[in-house]
Formats: C-alpha cells, structure tokens, sequence
C-alpha cells in the first residue's frame, strides 16, 4: 500500500484496515472519494446520483462506532457505489428506464442492506443500460456512460456505470449485476475484475417490485462486486453474500470448501467453430495458461460441452420469457437505441409455444448435467470474456449484421449465465490501447476457486487497473 497515495486510490482492504487502526477517519476517506467523483464524474457519467451528504453523514456515523470501540465489519469506512437497478431506500430505482423515473425504493435491497451492515459508504448510484438489456451503458434517462481509457469503445454493460466508476477511483468498489455478462463485460472493457457469483449465493429482491421476477431471471441472474484488486473482490463478495430471508434462493453454502486434489486441471477453451477470435485474446488466453501453469495448475486445451447450444439456448429463454415484461418495456417505453438493439436480439430466434418453452428448461437440465460432468476433471475453465475486445460505441445497433457477430463474440458469457454458473473477468494488460483480460469458470459454488486462481493471474499480469486521469480520444 502505498500511503502515500491520496486516499481515492486506496484498495477497499486498505481502507478497512487502516480504519480499523485509527490511522485514518471514514470521513477522510469519504471527503476524498467525494472529491474524485466532483472532478471525474461530469467527464464520463458514471453515477446518475452524487449522494455527497448522505455519505458524510454515514461516514461520520461510522466515525463514531470506531470511537466507542464497536466491532466492525469487514467494509468499515469502505466507499462503494450501488447499481441504479437495485433499491436503495429513499432513492430511485429507474432500471435506466422512463417509466421508473420516480419509482423510489421504500428500503433497501439484500444486497445493499449487506453492504451497509458491512460497514460500507455509499456514496453514488451508478449507471445502467435501459431495462439493464444491452452490453452498452446509455439511456434515456440518465444519459450515456463513457469508459475511462477510450470514450469510443463501451464501458461495457449493463453494469457499466460500476466498472468506469471503480476503474476511475470513484469508489473502491463497485455493486453489479449480472444475467448475461452484465458484471464480467463492464470488468474486461474498464480493465478491473468483476465476479459473477452462482444464481442463489447472494440475496436479490427489490422491495419496490409490483410484480415477481420470471423463472429466467431467477435462474440466471446474479448480484455481485467489481473491483481493483482480486482481494477487494473477494472482500466485497464475503459481504454480498449473507443470508436475506427475503430471497428464499439464497443457499447456505460456506465460501470457503474443501479443495480438490492437487494439481487442478483447467481447462483452457481458446477455439469456437465459427466464431472469429481476435489476436489480442489468444494472445491474453495464452498468457494466462502460462501463468497458471507456472503456479503449478495442469492446463489442458479442451472442447466444452454442448457450448454453441448453451448461448443459444439463453438467448431463446431470455428472449421468450421477456416478451412479456421487459420485451414490451422496451417497446412502448425505450429509447430507439433500445428497442433497436432488442430487435437484432430477437431476430432469427423464433417466438416458442408453451410447450417448447418447458422443453427449452428440461433441455438446461440436460446441459447443466454435461458441463457438471465434465468440471469432475477439470473444476476450472480459463476461457474468453468475449472472443473480440471491448466494442465501439453502438455496436449492437450499428446493423444487423454486426449485431449478430457481437452476439456471437458474447457467447462466452451466455452459456455461462444460462447454467447459473459462477464467472470471474480479470485483467491481463492491455492490447492496443484497450483493457484485454480472461473469464475463469467453475462449477458451482467454487467461487473460492475462481479467486484462487484469479490471484495467480493477476500477480503475474502486474496490471493497474486505476486509470488516475481518464484519455477521450476524440
């Protein structure tokens, strides 16, 4: 740690720590965050909300707590960020859509209530696709979030005001979520790591919700931290993930499980039929094999199970079981960007019946019992984010035809979300002006894993992720 540092740089396990010691006050910490977000905020657009009293007012009653001597959690006096998605009482949860506006939430979410018993300073809410539906972070609400090392390439999304937010030092971590790459393509774009935990390790419910979410999006997505360092990640993560009555999905399963016999076998999945993989993501793919290998893993190139039919098996369920609720959102309420980019997502993917919805979930199962199959030898994949680097602005709009090839460069974090399994996007440098990284996957609840090898990754990357003055090529 370097103390020298103005305080935004710090990593969230440097700021607990140091709290904990007394060597620095929450409101410190905070006042010093605050004023990176007033100096970078209005450049990239972040955070649709600046909460700058209410974080002082928490970070002083955070103060106080250390002074009588309190036990403390994990996140004391940590500045982070909540999604615009997720309820956080007295504040509105727009979902980056008009008719949410002025839909305020009545108190917080699990999620967030976690975070605040954790000890964390909120100290914005960040931006968000429409209807959080696109790998684009721009709405009609709030405006377009612009990514730190290039404002014409994506911030990713749709949990893309988190990544520019944490990569910009607007917070030492960032809350997201993630239903189709939604935490792990923000990460890869703004170069900072982001976790996908499995669907059921941390509580969701909005308490705002008039209606309850569809079986697609109770099993597939998932709340879940980005960050600057593996630590911060997993710290975060431990935070997010207990129990909420309110979700009756949560599962106890500890964090931590026994691990398998050493050596681990990682499989390492650097080829798709059919879909063109850029040379900047072999070459980051390969670097990363060698790292692991190096750390004393077996990497072994293989094939995964049924992997073209798991992407494309989500999109016919996302798509099917959102033509009632956010599909026609999106058409009575989007932003033309919008509802252009849902059009390309449900072109060439026929409307099912009742029935081959239900045969479209019994075919998951059968999927579910390949991949669980094959993880017995290999309980880590080290595969792509996306087959191609972070994409130019409006690419999902741009024409159909790009729009199908983003989707297949995507497939990567589709097939994952569909089996509810856990992801972890890390950074491995940088290509071409532009964060380039790799996904790490395991079965479920192996998230302990995940970060394990994760670590391994990121020391040998020696990557930093802060990007301490923001370069807009115009």
């Amino acid at each position: 740690m370097n103390t020298q540092a103005p305080l935004w740089q710090w990593q969230a396990t440097d700021i607990a720590e140091a709290v904990r010691r007394r060597d620095i006050s929450c409101k410190e910490v905070t006042a010093s965050v605050l004023a990176r977000v007033d100096a970078i905020n209005p450049r990239i657009n972040a955070l649709t909300e600046v909460l700058t009293q209410e974080a002082l007012a928490s970070a002083e009653a955070a103060d106080q707590l250390v002074a009588s001597g309190a036990v403390l959690g994990p996140l004391h006096g940590v500045p982070i960020t909540i999604k615009v998605n997720v309820d956080q009482a007295g504040h509105a949860t727009t979902n980056g859509a008009l008719p949410f506006r002025n839909h305020m939430a009545p108190e917080d979410a699990p999620v967030v209530a976690n975070l605040r018993r954790a000890g964390a300073i909120i100290v914005g809410r960040s931006n968000t696709a429409t209807y959080s539906s696109r790998w684009f972070t721009d709405n009609a609400v709030h405006g377009r979030t612009l990514n730190p090392w290039n404002d014409h390439v994506t911030p990713g999304g749709s949990s893309g005001g988190a990544a520019a937010a944490v990569a910009a030092g607007m917070g030492a971590l960032a809350h997201g979520n993630d239903i189709g790459g939604s935490i792990r393509y923000p990460a890869y774009a703004c170069g900072v790591a982001g976790l996908r935990p499995t669907s059921g390790r941390i509580p969701a419910f909005n308490p705002s919700s008039t209606a309850e979410r569809s079986i697609t999006p109770q099993l597939m997505s998932v709340q879940g931290p980005l960050a600057r360092s593996l630590a911060d990640l997993r710290l975060g993560y431990h935070a997010m993930a207990q129990p909420d009555a309110r979700d009756p999905n949560w599962t106890p399963v500890p964090l931590e499980l026994p691990v398998p016999a050493m050596p681990l076998r990682v499989a390492l999945f650097r080829h798709c039929d059919g879909v063109p993989v850029h040379p900047a993501v072999q070459q980051a793919l390969d670097a990363a094999a060698g790292w692991l290998e190096a750390a004393g893993y077996i990497v072994e190139e293989a094939p995964l199970p049924h992997f073209l039919e798991a992407a494309a098996l989500w999109r016919t369920l996302l798509n099917d079981d959102g033509r009632r609720s956010i599909v026609a959102g999106v058409e009575a309420h989007g932003d033309e960007a919008m509802r252009r980019s849902q059009a390309y997502m449900l072109a060439g993917v026929p409307e099912t019946d009742r029935d081959g919805f239900l045969d479209a979930l019994a075919r998951r199962q059968t999927l579910a019992r390949s991949w669980s199959v094959f993880m017995e030898r290999h309980p880590l994949v080290l595969m792509p984010v996306s087959w191609q680097p972070p994409a130019p602005q409006d690419e999902d709009i741009a024409s159909a035809q790009r729009a199908e090839a983003l989707i297949a460069a995507q497939s990567p974090l589709l097939a994952t979300a569909m089996l509810g399994m856990p992801g972890l996007s890390v950074p491995t440098g940088v290509a071409n002006g532009l964060p380039m990284g790799v996904q790490l996957m395991s079965w479920r609840w192996r998230e302990d894993l995940l970060l394990q090898a994760g670590a391994v990754i990121e020391q040998a990357a020696g990557f930093t992720a802060l990007r301490e003055q923001p370069l807009f090529n115009h």
